[in-house]
């Protein structure tokens, strides 16, 4: 930017903490996102705790990094974006971004191994591995904090309510039958284990969404899941009773 360009930009000024420690994530944030708007930015270090404690409370504040345009204070990182007129997305707010992302990445999994082993993306085989590769994904997520899934997945799976220790059992079922039907192997075992789960799993999301008209969260990318239970989790457990029988069947 030419020094004439500089002068006639806005300018912001904003405070941020950076010790040896520790660097303010949201103050780099906020820094390129007032670059990316235009703004020469006045950038000011908070170099020690005692420093960032006085500036608090010399502006009356609870967090870093602050940003103020125009002598005016702003605030915060998702104040800047509202000031700027962008969205702040609510962490509590439901998405199927998860599932999609998850989905799209299984599939596009599927697709290039089939070109490797095959010389082309569409197979038959493709289809198996992705919902192989999606199995192993899923579990996985839920295997990561298996005591929270075990909690969600009881506000509406009609098996594990009869039987509670079901919620822990079911991700590891799952990644093993994903693991056997991306092999190709014993297929007598992945098969009525997918059929099994999947035929719960689609009755117990049927009943709870469209029966009981309840709102929740699906338990199935793990218990901090953001995915509303609905349509996309029926469609998961029916793709799964699909692949269990035709994998029998053909």
């Amino acid at each position: 930017m030419s020094s004439s360009a500089r002068s006639s930009a806005p300018v912001a000024t904003l405070y941020r903490m950076v010790m040896p420690g520790h660097m303010c994530p949201f103050g780099l944030k906020a820094r390129h996102l007032l670059r990316s708007k235009g703004y020469v930015v006045e950038d000011k270090w908070l170099t020690t705790r005692e420093e960032t404690d006085a500036f608090k409370a010399a502006h009356d504040v609870k967090t870093t990094p602050q940003i103020f345009i125009g002598g005016q204070r702003i605030g915060g990182h998702d104040d800047l974006r509202r000031h700027l007129g962008l969205s702040v997305p609510d962490p509590k707010a439901t998405s199927y971004r998860p599932v999609a992302a998850l989905f799209a990445m299984t599939a596009l999994m599927a697709l290039s191994v089939s070109q490797a082993v095959s010389g082309t993306p569409f197979t038959m085989q493709a289809v198996q591995w992705f919902i192989g590769f999606s199995m192993c994904v899923l579990a996985l997520l839920k295997l990561q904090d298996i005591e929270r899934f075990s909690t969600m997945f009881l506000n509406y799976d009609l098996l594990a309510r009869q039987w509670v220790p079901y919620g822990r059992i079911y991700p590891f079922a799952e990644g093993l039958a994903g693991v056997l039907m991306v092999g190709g192997v014993l297929t007598w075992l992945s098969a009525p284990i997918a059929l099994f789960i999947g035929g719960i799993g689609a009755i117990s999301v049927f009943k709870a969404v469209y029966v009981d008209k309840r709102e929740l969260k699906c338990a199935c990318v793990g218990g901090s899941s953001t995915v509303p239970l609905g349509f996309l989790s029926l469609t998961e457990n029916v793709m799964m009773v699909a692949m269990a029988l035709w994998m029998v069947l053909g």
